[in-house]
């Protein structure tokens, strides 16, 4: 109804001048014969409504179907909708379709190039994290198996230089997944508490390391989600807290409880925290903010990374910090009906 409104618009003047055109013959009639001016006025009238009518109808007809094989051809500017958008152009309007036909086609197979190269680095990003991860493996095994032999710094050492290594192979990997055209995500049950302790014992060396006092209040509670998501999402959180640590008497607090509408996960530090001014830009990809020259080493890609995770997982963030006083994240899950809730 509205396109008609439309069109009808665009030809009012034609209609306004046929009208005018008439009102013309009428006085002419009108002055040459009295009598025929009220025998034919009316019909004079109704004969120029119906011919605008009928024109009027035809050319709706014929910009509906122009506006569908403008449609079709903008989603596909193959020869096939060109030529049938074309039969229905004028002359002047057949040239800027070719022409715009031309650039579309360009432009299409600029963006299957580039799409097979975004392609192409994905698999090649994916496949050397995944070999990159057998020395991580083999570092880790001797670590496990050698520890004794080591010295104690020496082990720390490496311990910090393996973390490290993982954790910025986790970032790149799932960075690439989630700029990826697939995400592979796979949505279960989980028990928090238990991915909450594997990811505590992936830097637990660190943790005993900077003497953290851990306090972990987490019951068996099963939120719906994706386990290698979820993990990544708590991993960057509890690094952070030991990245930004207190020197004297670091504490990790993990606690998690149920509200009317979500499970709440909630991990706090009692590190050095967030400026005020800092706290609206913390998820910004690259931001490392100016809270210290921890801050200045940083790449500004976790929490990043975590808040596009928790956008794909339904999975809301809020955080509270106090410079100087520490830094609580808090992640809200959905609550999804199953037996073990």
């Amino acid at each position: 109804m509205n396109e008609n409104w439309k069109i009808f618009k665009q030809y009012a003047p034609w209609l306004a001048l046929l009208l005018c055109v008439d009102g013309l013959s009428s006085i002419l009639l009108w002055l040459a014969d009295i009598q025929s001016f009220y025998a034919l006025m009316g019909f004079i009238i109704l004969a120029t409504l119906l011919l605008f009518s009928v024109v009027f109808v035809v050319v709706c007809n014929h910009e509906h179907k122009k506006r569908q094989a403008f449609e079709s051809f903008l989603s596909s500017p193959d020869d096939i909708n060109e030529k049938s958008l074309l039969k229905l152009c004028s002359d002047a309007e057949k040239e800027m379709i070719l022409l715009l036909g031309r650039v579309l086609r360009e432009k299409n197979d600029s963006i299957e190039q580039l799409l097979t190269r975004v392609l192409d680095y994905e698999e090649y990003v994916e496949a050397w994290a995944h070999e990159t991860k057998t020395p991580l493996s083999l570092l880790t095994m001797l670590l496990d198996n050698r520890r004794d032999e080591l010295p104690e710094n020496f082990a720390f050492k490496l311990d910090y230089i393996r973390n490290r290594m993982q954790e910025f192979i986790s970032q790149m990997l799932f960075y690439s997944r989630l700029k990826g055209t697939q995400k592979d995500y796979l949505f279960e049950f989980i028990n928090l508490h238990t991915c909450i302790g594997e990811v505590l014992d992936d830097y637990l060396p660190l943790l005993e390391e900077k003497r953290f006092q851990i306090k972990m209040q987490v019951p068996d509670i099963f939120v719906y989600s994706d386990r290698r998501g979820l993990a990544f999402l708590i991993s960057q959180v509890i690094s952070n807290s030991i990245k930004y640590s207190s020197d004297t008497c670091p504490q990790l607090c993990i606690k998690a409880v149920r509200t009317d509408f979500n499970f709440v996960l909630s991990v706090s530090d009692n590190g050095i925290g967030v400026r005020s001014c800092d706290l609206p830009y913390i998820f910004e990809k690259g931001f490392t903010g100016d809270s210290g020259d921890g801050r200045k080493k940083a790449t500004g890609m976790g929490l990043y990374l975590a808040k596009e995770i928790a956008k794909d997982l339904n999975i809301l963030l809020n955080v509270e910090s106090e410079w100087g006083k520490g830094f609580t994240m808090k992640i809200l899950f959905p609550i999804v009906d199953d037996s073990r809730t």
